[in-house]
């Protein structure tokens, strides 16, 4: 039955065939609708779906070992710091794809060291490697063709690949996407939290809990079915991978090294030579020629200095010898020389010798 909508139709038709997503507020102004722009609503709502682009979801089929799908999960709440703030953190959580068993671990920064020293501290956790990590386009992961450095050596030790989806292809990873919010409606309800390894505790706590669970897509329980995911999976690799912060600098004056956003003391008895500064999502060590200079617990809090007073009152001993006038080789000698010398050295007198004496 025709309404007042018909005569627009045959034009919003064309609009919605060439811009499918263009709001019904603009057809509405391009078409000159006077009228309700709510009933305007609901027939541009009726119409719409039947012009946009179908894009069809394959069932998708994993099979045992073949894939673990990673991603980063920002719980919805702030965790409190070294310095007393509190900040959202995110949590590297993987699931293997063929079991659904699920492994999640805090970490300080999305930089592509904490990245890569997340996965082996969970791969660790599994005990086997998949052969496949697929990720999404995270930064510290890689963007476009090109793997973030570092990434890689990573996967070469571990002797896998790191996949990396394209954009708007969340059924590859619907996995583990879909668990982030299994995790914030059953996890979370009702917890606090002191610091990040107190989330870590309760979050491993409730994981091996939540991994006991039936799971409805494949009516079994993951933790029943990971022993099979396992066995397709490759060993870890004898000589574990190259992971964390490296770097090696030169230490200034001030015997302050910086990993992430934090300056860590070292030993003042090295300043001018080359130390190596590494770090995990624990503890940051510094070593020159071998020997430890400087072993500090990693803080998280950003832009903080974190000092041993051992290296403080070493530096001030130090600053005290510097200040002290050097002693002569001789204590007796005294630092005045012969006027004679000068003479001699113009041609005032001749000869070598002291006290105005000629020498023939």
């Amino acid at each position: 039955m025709p309404t007042t909508f018909t005569p627009f139709e045959p034009a919003l038709r064309q609009l919605l065939s060439e811009h499918p997503d263009m709001p019904a507020t603009v057809i509405a102004e391009r078409v000159g609708w006077a009228g309700s722009i709510t009933w305007f609503r609901d027939n541009v709502r009726g119409l719409r779906s039947e012009h946009r682009p179908v894009d069809p979801a394959d069932r998708l089929t994993w099979l045992p070992g073949d894939a673990a799908q990673c991603d980063l999960w920002f719980p919805p709440r702030k965790i409190p710091l070294e310095d007393g703030t509190t900040t959202l953190l995110p949590v590297l959580v993987m699931t293997a794809a063929h079991s659904r068993f699920m492994l999640g671990r805090m970490i300080p920064t999305r930089h592509t060291a904490d990245l890569l020293l997340g996965m082996w501290e969970l791969l660790q956790q599994l005990g086997r490697v998949p052969r496949r990590l697929i990720w999404d386009n995270e930064s510290g992961i890689g963007r476009g063709k090109r793997h973030a450095e570092g990434v890689g050596a990573f996967t070469g030790t571990l002797a896998t690949t790191v996949q990396r989806l394209k954009p708007y292809d969340p059924e590859s990873k619907g996995v583990v996407e879909r668990r982030n919010g299994y995790y914030e409606t059953s996890f979370m309800p009702g917890r606090t939290f002191e610091s990040p390894a107190d989330f870590d505790a309760q979050f491993t706590d409730w994981l091996t809990i939540a991994n006991s669970r039936v799971v409805r897509t494949i009516r079994a329980r993951p933790v029943d079915r990971v022993d099979a995911d396992r066995a397709a999976m490759l060993p870890l690799p004898p000589v574990p991978p190259a992971v964390g912060w490296v770097n090696r600098v030169r230490l200034g004056r001030d015997y302050y090294v910086r990993v992430d956003s934090n300056d860590y003391s070292v030993d003042p008895t090295v300043i001018g030579r080359f130390v190596d500064v590494t770090a995990d999502l624990s503890g940051v060590e510094v070593r020159h020629e071998g020997r430890v200079v400087a072993a500090h617990d990693r803080v998280w809090a950003r832009s903080q200095t974190i000092t041993d007073p051992a290296h403080v009152a070493a530096a001030r001993t130090l600053r005290k010898q510097f200040q002290q006038p050097r002693p002569s080789a001789d204590p007796h000698e005294e630092l005045a020389r012969d006027l004679t010398d000068y003479d001699r050295a113009f041609g005032v007198i001749d000869g070598g010798g002291r006290g105005g004496e000629d020498v023939a």
